[in-house]
């Protein structure tokens, strides 16, 4: 007679239920990690939507407090004498030159003085306000020129005579200026010449040369570093 060996019992259903076991910590692992990566993703989606929307609001915050500087230097300047006119988009102040400057020098007129004045203080006065003041990056006198003579030496005019106005602020400003103004600008002015890279032309397409030779007074705002920073996030995407 044959002798079977008598399974233990309970020793294979031991077996399957340990298998079972470890697939399912397998599966729930897995669901987990597959948990932890869906809301990582969502957090980091969340956090750079929640920085672009910062950023956005920053530059069209920028955006407006340009619109009200040019806005509040066109009234500062309304009900004056010095027919100035600033540009709607720019901010930009232009001058000729010729009021400026006897042809092709670059030490200033008496007469330029007295413009520059009466200018510079109501200039000031709006750039360097409590409102507008932190957002202010750069207060730029630029030089140009017409396009008669070589373009190294009208770089040459334009940059002189653009330094020539930021020298008589820097160094005669106490005579026109408050403390704090004449420190403010002290910190942010800068002078560059343009030559004839930027000529002004008649509606017949021939160079206007006497609205070409200008100085213009520019200002620029805290946003390079923003824009930077958003491409910098959007390159990142």
């Amino acid at each position: 007679m044959k002798k079977y060996k008598r399974k233990r019992r309970g020793e294979g259903s031991s077996y399957w239920q340990s298998y079972s076991d470890m697939m399912a910590a397998l599966l729930l692992m897995f669901i987990l990690i597959m948990s932890f990566t869906i809301l990582h993703s969502l957090s980091s989606y969340e956090q750079q939507k929640k920085l672009l929307d910062e950023q956005q609001e920053k530059l069209e915050k920028l955006v407006g407090v340009k619109s009200d500087i040019i806005q509040d230097l066109s009234l500062e300047f309304e009900d004056t004498s010095l027919s100035i006119s600033v540009d709607p988009q720019t901010g930009a102040i232009a001058f000729d030159s010729n009021v400026l400057f006897d042809y092709n020098q670059v030490e200033l007129k008496s007469t330029a003085k007295e413009f520059l004045n009466e200018f510079m203080p109501l200039y000031l006065e709006v750039l360097l306000s409590e409102s507008y003041e932190p957002y202010l990056s750069e207060i730029i006198v630029e030089g140009h020129t017409d396009d008669n003579g070589s373009y190294i030496y009208n770089l040459d005019l334009s940059q002189k005579r653009a330094l020539s106005i930021a020298t008589y602020f820097i160094e005669e400003g106490e005579a026109i200026l408050d403390k704090e103004q004449l420190e403010g600008l002290r910190e942010i002015l800068t002078a560059n010449g343009r030559s004839w890279s930027n000529l002004i032309y008649n509606t017949d397409g021939t160079v206007n040369d006497d609205e070409s030779r200008r100085v213009e007074f520019k200002f620029r705002l805290k946003d390079d570093e923003m824009i930077e920073e958003m491409k910098n996030i959007l390159e990142e995407q």
